[in-house]
């Protein structure tokens, strides 16, 4: 039989695109980098774990179950979602992990010869899932660190679909205030869909943070990401979820597939939402790490940024790939930032205290 013929078969936005590379299980990056143990300080993830009560369902998850296929549209996480937030089960669509919920809009609105715009340093899946759908992702750059509203707004034209703001910003944990995220709003007047990825929001503490959610009575082309990795320790059954006024998540549904989120993380993030104490435990544990690490740059003469989020960037006088593999030499495993187009900085995600003196402690081998 001949072998198929690639180059003909796969459309040329998808061969250019370079696939993206996760890294090994924790024993065998162990063994590659000689440590005993590791400290994985690279995706953001809670250092509690999953809230007490989502632990409770996975603990208890019945095993004759997983022969079951799941809720197809997450009926009863849907209706508890509508529930908390004050809206209807049809403003919400459950993904798998907030990769899919972005994959669910690019493809709902956008066609061949249509962009997206978003930001040059960013969460960097709306540029992905745009370019190997064949759209075009028009990056705007940041203005201190923070998304350009002016910028963005100029950049619209006839074929701008869908404006992405991640809010606040993985990396740099810069934030809009609702005067800004307004702003936007008006000026695009119903012309595109603007959706605010509010990944980080249950860590912000700052009193002029928008909650997305309120918004979106007001305003009919605004959908709102929301996750269950982060805050809420679900990293690993990959569940998140957008809202938005019903008929743009109607229109949104028709590219939705059906049971792709498994019958066990739906239970648990059910579980989740009813947990405020863990929201406040891991509000405690990443300001005190916060604190306590910020201060501890500034001893070693390390630029840094701390906005809001379970995040710490900051800039080494060395290359970002050699400190990941020196730094893991030790056990700490940051994010290199290269790929996000800040060379020669490294972003930390904030544990506990004592991970995190440890990780100081390797820090200040590093450089000095």
């Amino acid at each position: 039989m001949n072998q198929p013929s690639l180059e003909r078969l796969q459309p040329q936005y998808v061969r250019h695109f370079e696939p993206y590379t996760p890294s090994k299980p924790d024993a065998e990056l162990k063994r590659l980098y000689g440590c005993e143990h590791l400290h994985r300080l690279n995706n953001n993830e809670n250092p509690l774990g999953p809230p007490l009560l989502a632990q409770a369902v996975i603990r208890d998850f019945a095993p004759p179950r997983a022969a079951l296929y799941p809720s197809g549209d997450a009926y009863d996480l849907r209706r508890k979602l509508a529930a908390r937030f004050g809206k209807q089960p049809d403003q919400f669509l459950v993904g798998n992990g907030a990769n899919e919920v972005i994959a669910f809009v690019i493809k709902a609105f956008c066609e061949p010869g249509d962009n997206i715009l978003t930001a040059d340093r960013t969460f960097a899946v709306y540029e992905w899932v745009a370019t190997f759908s064949g759209i075009e992702p028009r990056l705007i750059p940041l203005r201190d660190l923070a998304f350009d509203a002016e910028a963005m707004a100029a950049a619209i034209d006839a074929r701008t679909k869908v404006v992405c703001v991640c809010n606040p910003n993985n990396p740099t944990g810069t934030y809009w205030r609702s005067d800004r995220l307004r702003w936007l709003l008006e000026r695009i007047d119903g012309r595109c869909i603007l959706v605010v990825d509010e990944a980080y929001c249950e860590f912000v503490e700052a009193d002029d943070f928008p909650d997305g959610m309120r918004l979106i009575d007001q305003y009919p082309n605004l959908v709102v990401f929301r996750t269950f990795s982060k805050m809420y320790g679900l990293a690993g059954l990959r569940i998140g979820y957008l809202a938005g006024q019903p008929e743009v998540v109607h229109a949104i549904r028709r590219t939705c597939i059906v049971y792709s989120v498994n019958t066990l993380a739906q239970a648990a993030a059910e579980a989740a939402l009813d947990d405020d104490d863990h929201l406040e435990r891991t509000r405690a544990l990443v300001r005190e790490s916060r604190v306590f690490l910020t201060a501890e740059l500034r001893a070693l003469g390390l630029p840094f940024v701390a906005g809001e989020g379970n995040f710490v960037m900051l800039r080494l006088p060395m290359g970002d790939t050699l400190a990941y593999r020196r730094l893991m030499q030790q056990g700490f495993m940051i994010r290199a930032m290269t790929g996000f187009r800040f060379p020669d900085w490294i972003r930390v995600s904030l544990a506990g205290l004592e991970v995190m003196e440890g990780f100081v402690g390797a820090l200040r081998t590093l450089v000095r």
